[in-house]
C-alpha cells in the first residue's frame, strides 16, 4: 500500500469511528456558519502529520481553505501558529478531534525520533524503528520516523526476513537457517539474523550473514561484537543493537561502533504532542 492510500484509509476509518451516524453537537451551530481557526503548538516538537490533518477536513468539505505555516519535519516552538483553516463551522468542529489526533500522534513519533537522532549525532549510528506500531497506522508512524530523521526497518513480514531463535531451533542451526532464507527470499529482500551470544555471532559471521541483530548485548558485549566483525569480515556485516535502548543509554550504545540501533519506543511508548485548535473569527454564511 502506498502512503496516499494509507492516508485515505486512515482518515476514512477515523471519521467513521468518531462521527458514526452524525455529529449531534454540530447541530448547535447554524448550518451556514463560516469560521476561521488556527492550530497552535503548546510545546516544542517536530511537526508531522499535515497530510492526515488536512485530509480529515477535505474528506468532509473539499472547499475548506487550509494554509500551513510550518511543514512536516520542521522543529516547532511552544506558542507557534502552525496553520489557519477557514470553512463551514460545523465541518471544522466535526473534523477537529480526528485531525488533531493524527497531528499530535505523528508529531510525537517524529519528535521522539529526533531526540534519539540528536543523542547519537556524530557517531555514525542510524536510529531504526520496529514493527511495534499502532494497528492500522504502520505506514503513518514509519513516515513520522523518517520525518524525525530516523530509518525504517522492514514494513512487515512480507518485505524482509528477520531470523529469530525459534526459527534457528526449528531449522537446526544458524547456517541451515540462513541457507533456507536465501532460497525463499525474493531478490533484494533484507535477510537479518538475531543472535544472543558472541558464539552465535561468530557462527552467523562464518555463515556469511550480511546483517545481524545483537539482542540485549551489554556495552562490553557490543564492543566485542564490533571487534569480531572487523576481524572476520572487515566490518562488511551490518550490526544492529536492540533491546533495552533508552535516551539515557543510546549514546553509549552508539559509541560501541554498531551500525544501527533499533528502538521500539519510537512508535510504541510516546506521549502526544500538545496542540490545540482555536477559533479566531466567525461570521454567518451568505
Amino acid at each position: 500500500m502506498d502512503l496516499e492510500t494509507a492516508i485515505k484509509n486512515n482518515v476514512n476509518q477515523a471519521l467513521i469511528e468518531d462521527i458514526g451516524t452524525g455529529d449531534l453537537t454540530a447541530l448547535l451551530i447554524p448550518a451556514e456558519e463560516i469560521a476561521t481557526a488556527s492550530v497552535i503548538s503548546r510545546e516544542n516538537a517536530v511537526l508531522c502529520g499535515t497530510k492526515w490533518f488536512e485530509a480529515c477536513f477535505w474528506h468532509l468539505a473539499p472547499e475548506i481553505e487550509l494554509c500551513w505555516l510550518a511543514q512536516d519535519g520542521m522543529a516547532i516552538n511552544a506558542g507557534q501558529e502552525l496553520c489557519r483553516i477557514t470553512g463551514n463551522a460545523r465541518i471544522l468542529l466535526t473534523a477537529e478531534r480526528p485531525a488533531l489526533n493524527f497531528l499530535q500522534l505523528l508529531s510525537a513519533v517524529a519528535t521522539q525520533t529526533r531526540y534519539y537522532m540528536e543523542a547519537v549525532s556524530g557517531t555514525g549510528a542510524k536510529i531504526v524503528d520496529t514493527r511495534k506500531t499502532l494497528p492500522g497506522l504502520r505506514l503513518a508512524q514509519k513516515y513520522a520516523v523518517r520525518c524525525g530523521g530516523g530509518t525504517n526497518h522492514r514494513l512487515g513480514l512480507y518485505d524482509g526476513i528477520l531470523i529469530k531463535e525459534n526459527h534457528i531451533i526449528a531449522a537446526g542451526s544458524i547456517d541451515r537457517t540462513l541457507r533456507a532464507a536465501e532460497k525463499v527470499a525474493p531478490p533484494g529482500v533484507l535477510i537479518q539474523i538475531e543472535v544472543e551470544t558472541l558464539d552465535d555471532l561468530r557462527n552467523a559471521l562464518d555463515a556469511g550473514a550480511k546483517m545481524i541483530l545483537l539482542d540485549n548485548f551489554d556495552l562490553d558485549g557490543l564492543r566485542e561484537a564490533v571487534a569480531l566483525n572487523a576481524q572476520l569480515t572487515n566490518k562488511k556485516t551490518v550490526l544492529e543493537a536492540s533491546g533495552g535502548i533508552t535516551l539515557e543509554n543510546v549514546r553509549a550504545v552508539a559509541e560501541t561502533g554498531v551500525d544501527r540501533i533499533s528502538v521500539g519506543s519510537l512508535t510504541k511508548d510516546i506521549n502526544a504532542v500538545d496542540l490545540s485548535m482555536r477559533f479566531s473569527t466567525r461570521f454567518a454564511g451568505q
